[in-house]
C-alpha cells in the first residue's frame, strides 16, 4: 500500500470516527431528552390522579373522583386496589390487565418500558399507594412511546446517512488533498531519477511552496546535498586529474632516462640523478596524499602537550637560513614568548612550509620576514615575502588541493604539488587555529596563522 493510500485511510478512519461518535452522542442525547420531557409528563399525571383517590374512614380506598382529573389522550391511567381495578382511562378500552405486570408489585415509584397487549410499545410509572405502612393500591400512569420510536428510528437514518456520505466525501477530500501535499514528493522522485539517469549534479528540484513547511525543508536539503555532492564529484574529477598529471611527469622523466641507459648500455650518472630526484619528488606526493586521505578520514592523530611557541619558530628560522643561504635573506623581526596547547611536530610542519614557500617564490635579493607576538587570547605568526604576489582571483583557492597560481608563481623542478598550504589549513583548523593570506601582485604575499594560547 502507497503512502497516499496509507495516509488517505488514516483520514477516512479518523474522520469516520468523529462521525459515529458525535452521532452516537446526538441519538443517546435525544433519546435521554425525549424520555426525561415523557416522565415528566407521567410524574405530573400521576400527582394528579394520586390526589384523586378517594379514602373512606378506615383508611381504605373506596374510588376515585375523575371529574377534575386532567390527562391527554396520549397518557393511560389505571388505579388498582390490590388485585381490583378502581379506574381505567377509557382508551384502555376496559381492558383489566395491568398496563406494566412487573411495576405492579413495585415498593418505590419506577419508570419502565413496557408493551401492553402485546401491540403497544408504553412508558409506565407505577406509583404504590401507602396508608401508614398499610399499601392499598397502585397508580399506573403509561405513555404511548410511538412518536418516540418512529422519531429514534428517523434520527438513526439520518445519522447513518449523514455519517456515510460524510465518510464519503471525506475520503474524496482526503485523496485529493493528500495527492496535492505528497505532490512535491513526486517531483522529487521523478528529479532524482532523472539526476541518477543523466548524471547531473547540477539540477536542482524546484519547488513553489513554502520553504518553511516540512515539504520545503526535505527539498531545501535535498538540493543542498545535490549541491555538496556536485562539489565533491568536481573536487574528486579535479583531484584525480592533478594527480594523474602529478604522477605523469616524473614518471615520463624517469622512463626516459632508463631508456636512454638502455640504448647506451652504461650507466649516466646524470640520468641516475635525474631519476632519484623524480623519484624523491613521487615519493614526497604519496607522503603528502597519504597525509590528506587519513586528515579527511580522521585516522590522523595529533599528540597535543604544551608548546613553547617562540622556540619552535626560532628553531624554524635557523634551518630555513640555512635553506635560504645567499638566495634569499630570512629575519625575524619579533618574537614574543608564547605557548600554545598542540602537535609540534604538526606545528613545525605548518611554520616550514610557509617559510618554504616564501623562500621558494622570492627571487634572489629578496627577503622573508617572521614575526610571532600576542593577539588578545591567540598567538600571531607571520610569515611575509617580497615575491611576486597572487593574483586576486587565485588568492580565495590557494588552500585547495593542488592548486597553484601559475601566473604569478612559475614551477621549477623542486616545485611542490599544490598540497603543503592544504595539510597547513587541515593542521591549523585541528588546533582551534585559522590561518589566512593576504597578496598584492610585485608586492609580495603574507600569511597569518591565529592559534590559542594555552591557559
Amino acid at each position: 500500500m502507497s503512502l497516499r493510500d496509507r495516509l488517505t485511510l488514516v483520514n477516512i478512519v479518523l474522520l469516520g470516527g468523529l462521525f459515529i461518535f458525535f452521532g452516537v452522542v446526538a441519538y443517546v442525547v435525544v433519546t435521554i431528552l425525549l424520555y426525561n420531557q415523557i416522565d415528566d409528563s407521567l410524574q405530573q399525571t400521576a400527582e394528579q390522579v394520586v390526589r384523586q383517590v378517594h379514602m373512606d374512614t378506615s383508611g381504605e380506598m373506596v374510588g376515585i373522583i375523575t371529574p377534575n382529573l386532567k390527562m391527554t389522550s396520549n397518557v393511560y391511567v389505571q388505579v388498582w386496589s390490590h388485585e381490583n381495578l378502581v379506574f381505567s382511562s377509557p382508551g384502555l378500552g376496559g381492558e383489566k390487565t395491568p398496563l406494566d405486570p412487573v411495576g405492579f408489585n413495585a415498593s418505590l415509584p419506577s419508570y419502565r418500558d413496557a408493551t401492553f397487549n402485546e401491540e403497544s410499545h408504553l412508558r409506565v410509572l407505577s406509583v404504590p399507594l401507602v396508608s401508614g405502612q398499610r399499601p392499598l393500591g397502585v397508580v399506573q400512569v403509561a405513555s404511548n412511546l410511538d412518536v418516540v420510536d418512529s422519531a429514534r428510528r428517523n434520527l438513526l437514518s439520518v445519522l447513518v446517512f449523514t455519517t456515510a456520505l460524510g465518510v464519503a466525501i471525506s475520503a474524496l477530500a482526503s485523496q485529493a488533498s493528500v495527492k496535492q501535499f505528497l505532490s512535491p514528493l513526486e517531483t522529487i522522485t521523478v528529479a532524482a531519477d532523472q539526476i541518477n539517469r543523466a548524471d547531473d549534479l547540477s539540477r536542482r528540484v524546484p519547488y513553489d511552496g513554502s520553504p518553511e513547511d516540512e515539504i520545503g525543508q526535505l527539498v531545501d536539503a535535498f538540493n543542498q546535498t545535490l549541491e555538496r555532492l556536485e562539489v565533491l564529484f568536481t573536487s574528486q574529477q579535479r583531484f584525480i586529474a592533478d594527480v594523474s598529471h602529478e604522477l605523469r611527469t616524473p614518471l615520463t622523466v624517469i622512463k626516459g632516462n632508463v631508456d636512454l641507459m638502455r640504448r647506451m648500455k652504461d650507466f649516466d650518472p646524470e640520468s641516475l640523478d635525474s631519476i632519484d630526484q623524480e623519484a624523491g619528488r613521487l615519493t614526497r606526493l604519496v607522503t603528502d596524499l597519504l597525509l590528506l586521505a587519513k586528515a579527511e578520514v580522521g585516522s590522523l592523530p595529533l599528540t597535543k602537550s604544551t608548546v613553547e611557541l617562540d622556540a619552535l619558530l626560532m628553531e624554524v628560522f635557523g634551518e630555513m637560513r640555512v635553506l635560504a643561504a645567499n638566495k634569499v635573506r630570512v629575519k625575524l623581526t619579533e618574537i614574543d614568548q608564547l605557548q600554545v596547547i598542540g602537535d609540534r611536530d604538526r606545528l613545525k610542519q605548518v611554520i616550514l612550509n610557509l617559510v618554504a614557500n616564501a623562500i621558494q617564490y622570492t627571487p634572489a635579493g629578496g627577503e622573508v620576514y617572521l614575526s610571532l607576538n600576542r593577539s588578545g587570547d591567540r598567538a600571531k605568526l607571520i610569515v611575509r615575502d617580497t615575491g611576486p604576489g597572487i593574483p586576486a582571483e587565485d588568492l580565495p583557492y590557494i588552500f585547495e588541493r593542488f592548486y597553484r597560481a601559475e601566473k604569478s608563481r612559475t614551477r621549477s623542478s623542486a616545485a611542490g604539488f599544490g598540497l603543503g598550504l592544504s595539510i597547513a589549513h587541515w593542521i591549523v583548523e585541528q588546533h582551534g587555529g585559522t590561518i589566512e593570506a593576504s597578496s598584492r601582485e610585485g608586492r609580495g604575499t603574507t600569511f597569518a596563522v591565529w592559534l590559542p594560547l594555552a591557559n
